[in-house]
């Protein structure tokens, strides 16, 4: 399974990138290592709410429920994440990125921010 990670870029703008997760093997199975969250949170937007530019809060896992987020860079590159997508939310300083919810249905994600 890859994850999309929004990271900041030396130029202070935000970039995608994909990364593996690292699995290791168990009985019957394989996980990744375990990593320290404080909270989880859900949010759910409507069709049509849009974010303008902004960082992700802190270094977090964004998982979409359902429905469907565009993520923009100040590049123009857009990204659409489905239902099951993962986002690594780590564009902590610079411009940002935007985040639409498109399509008919509410967008549902849920939040883990990640403890250093």
């Amino acid at each position: 399974m890859q994850v999309v990670r929004i990271y900041s870029g030396d130029d202070g703008e935000s970039h995608f990138e994909e990364i593996d997760l690292p699995y290791e093997a168990i009985t019957g199975a394989e996980r990744t290592a375990l990593q320290s969250a404080s909270s989880i949170h859900f949010r759910r937007y409507q069709p049509g709410n849009f974010l303008d530019f902004h960082v992700a809060p802190r270094r977090q896992y964004v998982i979409t429920l359902s429905g469907q987020a565009e993520i923009g860079l100040g590049d123009g590159t857009k990204r659409i994440f489905n239902a099951g997508d993962v986002l690594l939310a780590d564009d902590l300083t610079g411009k940002g990125h935007t985040t639409a919810a498109v399509g008919d249905a509410p967008r549902v994600s849920i939040a883990i921010p990640l403890e250093e």
